[in-house]
């Protein structure tokens, strides 16, 4: 476990999956971040890599092969390497390996860099092309927020407030995992969307159209909010288990295959194509 602080926010990070595990506002001691409970929900903030969502049958198809590959990737079940680290940030790796071949036949290096800048957690995506090939993949985060903030609050206290005015349609996912061709308008009046307990009875809330590039969960009882900004990510996943204290907003880059749609990795929705010898790299903010 690899510990950052400065001013503002003491944050913990596991090589397992690189996966932010703590977020604490100093100020007033409160904790962010979903505590994993095995029994609801055991992440806390899982990174996705190289696929976002799920595949038709688990199988990621690349040239006429098929590669069997879970949900969200193998990215946040494996360990990764501490590449450096000092007070206030760090740096994770994970390199293509045998196993990843197998499963993923492209060479690559995925960094995640964490980084604290006043008021806020820097999180980086950086994946590195080391093939003599085109490489293709998705990339996404599924940070989990506590909610409430504070003992003796309620869930439908808070809100998720949108930096600009939407018009949203979810596009609805079918049993497995799937988009279905469905979709169904959420309305955010006054830029809001309350949260409550049934709001994911029908899985997560997915967009494509997303205008705003900050989402901050606020209290009608109190000031204390966090927010989450995206600046470069296309795909927003609202989502909690029904029932359980916390929120997760996901930026995406990429999403879950379409039912009777199981395409070749190259023409999935959303795929990120990187050229030989070059380098992505995404970022997306937790602020105070």
């Amino acid at each position: 476990m690899t510990h950052l602080e400065n001013e503002h926010i003491k944050v913990a990070i596991d090589t397992k999956g690189a996966q932010l595990s703590s977020f604490i506002n100093k100020a007033t001691g409160v904790e962010h971040m979903w505590q994993a409970d095995e029994k609801i929900w055991p992440w806390h903030a899982p990174n996705l890599f190289p696929v976002v969502g799920g595949l038709i049958n688990n199988e990621l198809l690349v040239g006429g092969e098929k590669y069997a590959m879970s949900r969200h990737g193998f990215a946040r079940q494996s360990e990764f390497f501490l590449l450096e680290s000092d007070e206030t940030s760090a740096s994770y790796s994970l390199p293509n390996c045998e196993n990843t071949l197998k499963v993923y036949p492209f060479k690559f290096d995925f960094q995640i860099l964490y980084h604290l800048i006043d008021n806020a957690l820097r999180v980086t995506y950086k994946v590195i092309n080391l093939d003599k090939k085109s490489i293709y993949f998705s990339v996404g985060g599924h940070p989990a927020f506590n909610v409430p903030f504070n003992k003796g609050e309620n869930y439908e206290d808070y809100y998720l407030e949108f930096e600009a005015e939407e018009h949203f349609n979810t596009h609805l996912l079918s049993k497995d995992g799937f988009f279905n061709g469905v979709t169904h308008p959420v309305p955010t009046p006054n830029k809001k969307l309350y949260l409550t307990r049934d709001l994911f009875n029908d899985d997560a809330l997915v967009f494509k159209d997303v205008k705003s590039r900050m989402i901050t969960i606020k209290s009608d009882k109190h000031d204390q909010t966090l927010a989450l900004e995206f600046p470069h990510f296309n795909y927003l996943g609202l989502w909690a288990k029904p029932g359980a204290d916390f929120i997760c907003i996901e930026p995406w880059l990429g999403c879950a295959d379409t039912e009777g749609k199981h395409v070749d990795i190259k023409e999935k929705e959303a795929i990120q194509k990187l050229s030989v010898g070059h380098v992505f790299e995404s970022a997306y903010f937790i602020c105070l």
